[in-house]
């Protein structure tokens, strides 16, 4: 099918039984035309950017360093702060991020977190019916006419009182992703100009007549120049839409090796718009692997699940978000909390809910404002951690942290961590990209991988890991080197794990064979592919 014969924006590829519900509703005229003006505006600035990231690329490879930008001293000395912060969005001490499928709209919405990131990126694989349907019920919750019938179950969802639920945060795709369901001009539309433009659309003064606005964060940024294209973005928007300068409100994931050497000039290019900056891990690791890949040892990273937030250069990484955050006025948000409790192993749960306390605890203490979680059962132990450092109050921003110094080679300082690659490290990271990218293949973001939830950047750290790991001649804990054929005997053993687990038929129906040659391709091609969801898009179903 595709849009009405006048519409600049036309929806190519979709099947007519592919058809989401209720899509008219979503890909209205003046909805498409919105995406059509954003897109002939902004697209050519965000390809040029693209570029931009590989020329930055290929000097870190030649130089194996990085370090501020001296054209950008003076923003990092001058005396300026952000806008001020809007009342939904003062106090955010705990944040519980998902998918934006019905369930998980309405269970975030009632966890008793302060925020929702609801996710369009990450947890999400962008399937037609997830786009579309994530944009709808998102409108649906702030119409209140959202409810939902586990049909396993039985079971029956519905929304608590307006006063009682989440202030969502909505997270679009990050500038390297296309949206093949929608071309202008014969181009596809990029996915996060999709996301945004249609949630701003039809939501932003909703959001308004409610109390609230248009809130997002902003993923895979890797430079001010790409935070600077969003604020012309949100400023046109606005204009467009007849909403207030200034009504957008956007926290940056500081979740690439180079933006954190641009954190104040992130800020500072969307003053008027910012909220926030928070430090995620997977994806920043990921960026180190990818920016750092062929440096040498010194850049080699452990097993990730090694790799936790005290190490010296992943703590450099985060004192310096609070400080920079709280200088400027600005929400320092902490990391995720990944564990799904099991309340089949209560011992097991409670040294894992032990382990999430102290890493709460921790973040609190040192000056953030908020963090995530990623189930509601979370919601408290994260609660109280940062109950019992604000109490009453919203947030800590006036803890200015002027006790930090970070140098530029406290970010990349890797070599300063004691632990190093286990074949144990090697096959978990083999197991959980494989069983990872089979559920998105399915049309699932957020995927629970032994008591964890995982979305894309685990499997990119993973299959990152495995890449450089090879390429490194790294030799593992039992002696043995990893190489492509260790790689491949690793995939065929948990291949063959998984049949024997799942059984025949639910092998042979799923997309194991898929996920597996695809792991394959993207650790062991000598050329790096820089995301992993650009060649799994190309198998994406639907």
């Amino acid at each position: 099918m595709s849009a009405p014969a006048h519409s600049p924006v036309a929806v190519v590829g979709v099947e007519p039984g592919q058809r989401p519900a209720r899509q008219d509703e979503v890909l209205t005229d003046a909805a498409l035309d919105f995406l059509a003006a954003l897109h002939r505006r902004f697209t050519p600035r965000r390809d040029e950017l693209l570029a931009r990231r590989a020329e930055r690329r290929a000097e870190i490879a030649r130089t194996s360093t990085l370090d501020f930008l001296p054209e950008t001293a003076d923003v990092r000395g001058g005396d300026w702060k952000v806008a001020d912060c809007p009342p939904a969005l003062q106090d955010r001490r705990v944040e519980i991020t998902g998918p934006t499928d019905r369930k998980m709209t309405i269970n975030a919405l009632n966890s008793g977190a302060k925020v929702w990131l609801a996710d369009f990126e990450d947890a999400s694989a962008p399937t037609w019916e997830n786009v579309i349907g994530g944009q709808l019920n998102l409108t649906d919750a702030y119409e209140r006419r959202i409810d939902f019938t586990d049909p396993a179950s039985g079971k029956s969802y519905a929304l608590k009182s307006a006063a009682e639920l989440a202030t969502v945060v909505a997270r679009p795709r990050g500038w390297h992703l296309d949206e093949r369901h929608l071309e202008c001009d014969g181009t596809p539309v990029p996915g996060g100009l999709v996301d945004f433009g249609l949630y701003f659309f039809h939501n932003a003064q909703r959001l308004l007549n409610q109390g609230k606005g248009p809130y997002f964060y902003l993923p895979k940024t890797e430079s001010h120049l790409e935070a600077r294209l969003w604020n012309d973005v949100f400023v046109f928007a606005q204009e467009y839409c007849g909403i207030p300068h200034g009504t957008v409100r956007a926290t940056v994931l500081i979740e690439t090796i180079t933006a954190a050497y641009e954190m104040e000039e992130i800020l500072y290019e969307l003053r008027d718009h910012a909220s926030g900056l928070n430090a995620g891990r997977w994806d920043y690791l990921f960026s180190i692997v990818k920016n750092f890949r062929d440096g040498g040892s010194r850049f080699v990273l452990p097993d990730r699940n090694a790799v936790t937030m005290t190490a010296p250069f992943m703590r450099a990484y985060t004192e310096l978000l609070v400080r920079t955050c709280h200088k400027r006025g600005a929400h320092a948000i902490g990391g995720m909390a990944a564990f799904i409790p099991n309340r089949r192993d209560p011992e097991a749960n409670a040294a894992a809910l032990e382990k999430v306390k102290n890493d709460k605890d921790r973040e609190a203490a040192d000056g953030f404002d908020g963090s995530w979680v990623a189930h509601p059962d979370l919601v408290p132990v994260a609660r109280a951690s940062f109950d019992a450092v604000l109490g009453d109050r919203p947030h800590q921003k006036e803890r200015l942290r002027e006790d930090v110094d970070v140098k530029a080679a406290d970010l990349i300082a890797v070599d300063s961590l004691e632990a190093s690659p286990t074949a144990a490290g090697l096959r978990n990271a083999v197991q959980v990209s494989i069983r990872y990218t089979e559920a998105w293949l399915r049309g699932l973001g957020a995927v629970a991988i032994f008591n964890l939830m995982e979305d894309a950047a685990t499997a990119e750290i993973s299959r990152s890991q495995i890449w450089q790991w090879i390429n490194a001649g790294v030799v593992l804990d039992d002696g043995e080197a990893v190489t492509r054929d260790l790689v491949r005997r690793v995939a065929a053993e948990e291949l063959a794990a998984i049949r024997e687990e799942t059984g025949e038929s639910a092998f042979t129906s799923g997309n194991w064979q898929q996920a597996h040659d695809l792991l394959l391709r993207v650790a062991l091609d000598e050329e790096y592919v820089d995301f992993l969801t650009l060649p799994a898009y190309e198998l994406l179903r639907g």
